[in-house]
């Protein structure tokens, strides 16, 4: 009988030689001997030592060969997820272009996608990732200048309520989406819509009308209504006390979205008025109440704007006469000292196409040109010569890039500026229309003004028409006239406002030589990133020769109605 030593090393080496080509998982033979422990029988007191077969040397580190692997087996489970993109139908066009930019594909519908852009209703600040600001919007041919709250909550629910009562709001299919999630379902026949590029003309063909419209989509034809007093192109908009605004958020937050629609730095406001002249009964008014009696007001107004324009038609000279209320000369000067109430409504531009700029002669005209330097301010439409005055002055506050350029058609000749004598600018028609196209080539929003032939009546005459439609076809987007004593009729035309005259700012006449020269209009302009948005009408009625004060409610509808019906609306 062999020792069990033996019997236990025979087995294994019987053992190891049939499953030698297989071990390892791989078939054929092996590339060298594994080495096998010997393990010494229970109760033996030898210990496990190594054996080596006969005639194979080991290598000093045993590896396994390359192709001896254990097998690896992955269990199965989700393939990768590809991020796609929801977007609520109450997500305005503006801020969807933006999401889109991302690069996200767009998922068919919300439970299909990984990140969600929609409504957010909750009012914690750190939710709110972007808030669009709406505008609640009627033809500029709209009388009414705003509502409160209630009345638009009302009008909503589909009770009539409000000057508009009974009148549908119009708006596109994403904004009735976003303030049905905001306010609930609109009552039945409160809301009508239309596709944005259509909403504008659909509205002004059923006036009375109004609206509601995402603030980007503003545009001059566009009357922006108040709500409470407040409204987003004024410079003092408070947004907590503002109904018309949606918050929209990213679901996860994947991607930066633009955090509002509305930037107060990228707004500018600008006043433009009509006639000043600082002579004759105003004058005489000054002398008695103070310099900056005729601002007493409306100066507020009119420093409110961040750009203030003023066509101040007359000279100042050293020694100008005492000022004579009953004064029957034309022939016109301020006294120096005046230039305060200037100071005092801040002044940023002025225009000088008036035809009495030269009354005093060129002294007097150069040093009302050296008063205006002296003080910052940019002056145009008038000059030193012929070149300094038909120049068009540029500049810009908030990204928006202005240009002014302004002429005198009128004359008398004695009143044009020349290549060696100061005065206004005449009308080079064809150089203008160059130059109006040049600059809005450069990016600057071009706006023309007129020291135009006077007419006492509110309808413009046909080469009225065409000179300032002229200016419009050559890219302008406001042409102005600053001649009228009595106010004048006003249009859009190809993409311009075109206000035929303002009337008086500064300037005594009280209803002479006609009824409805104390009206006076002020113009206040707004634009936004390098755009042209709106305009709104402020009116002004004249009082003690001097003093212009807001137009009363009554006062103010019968004068926008008999305007608007001489513009045709």
């Amino acid at each position: 009988m062999q020792p069990p030593r033996l019997l236990t090393l025979t087995f294994l080496i019987i053992f190891l030689t049939a499953c030698g080509s297989s071990l390892w998982g791989t078939p054929g033979p092996l590339t060298y001997a594994p080495t096998v422990m010997l393990v010494a029988p229970p109760g033996s007191t030898e210990t496990a030592t190594p054996f080596q077969p006969l005639g194979v040397t080991p290598p000093s580190t045993p590896t396994l060969p390359p192709t001896a692997t254990l097998p690896l087996e992955i269990p199965p489970g989700p393939p990768p997820v590809t991020a796609s993109l929801w977007i609520s139908p109450a997500v305005p066009a503006a801020l969807r272009q933006s999401a889109l930019a991302s690069g996200f594909p767009l998922a068919s519908a919300p439970e299909n996608a990984t990140v969600l852009l929609d409504i957010n209703l909750q009012s914690s600040i750190e939710n709110r990732q972007s808030v669009w600001i709406y505008a609640l919007v009627a033809p500029f041919s709209t009388v009414t200048d705003g509502v409160r709250a209630d009345e638009l909550r009302r009008a909503w629910a589909g009770e009539p309520a409000g000057p508009f009562a009974g009148r549908p709001l119009w708006m596109t299919e994403s904004t009735l989406a976003a303030f049905s999630a905001k306010w609930g379902a609109p009552g039945p026949g409160s809301v009508r819509t239309a596709p944005a590029d259509q909403l504008l003309d659909a509205a002004w063909g059923e006036q009375p009308a109004w609206g509601i419209i995402p603030f980007e989509s503003l545009e001059p034809r566009w009357k922006v209504l108040t709500i409470d007093g407040q409204s987003p192109i004024h410079k003092d908009f408070d947004l907590a006390t503002y109904p018309l605004f949606v918050t929209f958020s990213l679901h996860p937050s994947s991607f930066i979205l633009h955090p509002s629609n509305r930037d107060p730095s990228k707004l500018t406001t600008l006043v433009m008025t009509g006639v000043t002249a600082l002579v004759r009964a105003t004058a005489f008014r000054m002398e008695q109440k103070g310099v900056t009696y005729p601002a007493r007001d409306i100066g507020d107004l009119l420093r409110s704007a961040d750009l203030t324009h003023i066509s101040n038609e007359v000279p100042f000279a050293a020694g100008c006469p005492y000022p004579d209320p009953n004064q029957t000369t034309l022939r016109f000067c301020s006294d120096p000292r005046y230039i305060e109430l200037m100071e005092y409504i801040g002044t940023d531009i002025v225009e000088l196409t008036g035809n009495h700029f030269q009354d005093y002669g060129s002294a007097a005209t150069l040093y009302t040109l050296e008063l205006y330097k002296q003080r910052g301010w940019q002056y145009y439409g008038g000059g030193a010569d012929l070149q300094d005055a038909s120049q068009a002055i540029t500049l810009e506050h908030n990204g928006n890039r202005l240009a002014f350029i302004g002429c005198n058609p009128v004359g008398p000749p004695g009143a044009w500026a020349t290549e060696t004598r100061p005065g206004a600018a005449s009308c080079d028609y064809y150089w203008m229309h160059i130059e109006i196209a040049r600059r809005r080539a450069e990016g600057y929003l071009p706006i023309v003004t007129f020291q135009y032939f006077e007419y006492y009546t509110p309808i413009p005459t046909d080469k009225q028409k065409s000179d300032f439609r002229g200016m419009a076809e050559a890219g302008a987007l406001i042409v102005n006239g600053s001649q009228a004593h009595l106010p004048q009729a006003m249009e859009f035309y190809s993409g311009a406002f075109i206000h035929y005259g303002l009337g008086n700012l500064f300037f005594d006449q009280m209803d002479i030589p006609v009824v409805g020269t104390r009206r006076e209009f002020i113009d206040r302009h707004t634009f936004y990133a390098g755009k042209y948005i709106s305009t709104e009408l402020l009116t002004a009625m004249l009082e003690d020769y001097a003093r212009p004060r807001p137009m009363t409610s009554s006062e103010r509808i019968q004068f926008l109605q008999d305007i608007f019906s001489a513009s045709g609306w």
